[in-house]
């Protein structure tokens, strides 16, 4: 499929053909967390943080809770002394990043997709400015993305930007399937993670 084909609503068939065929083993491990997290009494068990969508549009991403809820809402680097926001269980789904599967909903509903530019919270601004300038919010964001297989946590806000606009500009069926691929290979090793 070419680049000028692949646009927004092939992607969404993508997404939906893409979470088909993997509903079974994404409802079994959400299950498994489901019940790691009722055995261990914590009540409170998905997260709903408010993040920019398509055209700016605020929407509610959805997230297993890894932080207490006292921690402030900003983005984990930001924390000063992460480490004592985290949960036990927390700490290992981020690791894993099984702590985005809840995200399957948020595919599902439309407001992101498998692949694309990870959605900002709302109150990152200088973030959402640049993004804007180069007219990355015409895209929905995604569960993964070009620039969390090359840096993720590591990236500073101008450089996450420039492959965000590097996606933009040449998004295709091939470079999705490419950024799933070294998405498995990340999480497996946990890379480009600060906590």
């Amino acid at each position: 499929m070419s680049k000028s084909y692949y646009n927004n609503k092939s992607k969404r068939v993508f997404d939906l053909i893409f979470l088909l065929i993997t509903l079974p083993v994404t409802l079994l491990i959400i299950s498994l967390i489901l019940l790691i997290y009722l055995l261990s009494n914590n009540q409170k068990i998905i997260h709903k943080s408010k993040r920019v969508g398509i055209n700016n549009k605020i929407f509610l991403m959805y997230k297993f809770r890894t932080m207490k809820t006292r921690t402030p809402q900003v983005a984990t680097h930001l924390l000063k002394k992460p480490d004592q926001y985290i949960t036990s269980i927390g700490y290992w789904l981020r690791r894993s990043s099984l702590d985005e599967a809840p995200q399957i909903i948020n595919v599902l509903k439309g407001d992101m997709s498998m692949i694309g530019p990870r959605p900002a919270l709302y109150n990152q601004h200088n973030l959402i400015k640049l993004r804007n300038k180069f007219k990355i919010q015409r895209i929905y964001p995604g569960i993964t993305g070009w620039a969390q297989i090359n840096g993720r946590d590591n990236l500073s806000i101008s450089h996450k930007v420039k492959l965000d606009n590097y996606y933009k500009r040449n998004k295709s069926l091939y470079l999705d399937l490419k950024i799933l691929f070294f998405t498995i290979i990340n999480v497996i090793f946990s890379k480009g993670l600060r906590h």
